[in-house]
């Protein structure tokens, strides 16, 4: 066996992982029970506690497992986009009616903004570690990177959509959903206006 296939106890951890990093975006942090990750996860309640020492070490996994997915979807946006329209196509990756209606598979910051400050302290620096990945990588397709006012402008780009998606996943009307994203979606900055 290599030492780089996992063991049967890294594939079983993993599958927790991601299960509750589904489940987190899903139902939210405080609405996603061991036992049912546990559940979905094709495993006993019992055996939890031989991958984590709290439900609180789990939850910081989670959020890193689902804002890895999250960075991860928008870099593959910006991968197939020529360089001069990578951050529009991250942009428009952000703010589509799919991602707006696919929670577990999206945003970890948009699906638990207001969740994220009452957690602990290991929860809450996961989840600043994936707006900073989000940060930087706005950035980085912005053109003149690195220049004055690139990193305050990408600050603003992802406040901007998070706060966008936020709200259209809020509102019940479709229409007023569409309108939100749109409107954030032209008022960002292009690549070439960063």
């Amino acid at each position: 066996m290599s030492s780089t296939t996992p063991t049967l106890k890294e594939s079983t951890h993993k599958r927790i992982v991601d299960t509750a990093a589904k489940a987190i975006r899903r139902s939210g942090c405080n609405g996603t029970s061991i036992a049912d990750i546990m559940k979905v996860a094709g495993l006993t309640h019992g055996g939890f506690y031989a991958h984590f020492a709290s439900r609180d070490a789990m939850l910081a996994e989670a959020v890193d497992c689902a804002g890895n997915e999250s960075v991860a979807a928008l870099k593959q946006a910006a991968a197939q986009a020529a360089p001069r329209d990578a951050l529009q196509a991250i942009a428009g990756a952000y703010l589509s009616r799919n991602h707006v209606e696919n929670v577990e598979e999206g945003c970890l910051i948009a699906a638990l903004a207001s969740e994220i400050p009452r957690q602990v302290p290991e929860v809450r620096c996961a989840a600043t570690r994936v707006v900073e990945q989000m940060i930087d990588l706005v950035a980085r397709h912005a053109n003149g990177a690195g220049g004055p006012g690139t990193h305050e402008q990408a600050l603003a780009t992802v406040a901007t959509m998070v706060g966008a998606l936020v709200l259209a996943r809020t509102v019940e009307d479709p229409a007023l959903a569409d309108a939100l994203l749109k409107a954030a979606l032209t008022r960002l900055p292009h690549a070439d206006s960063c």
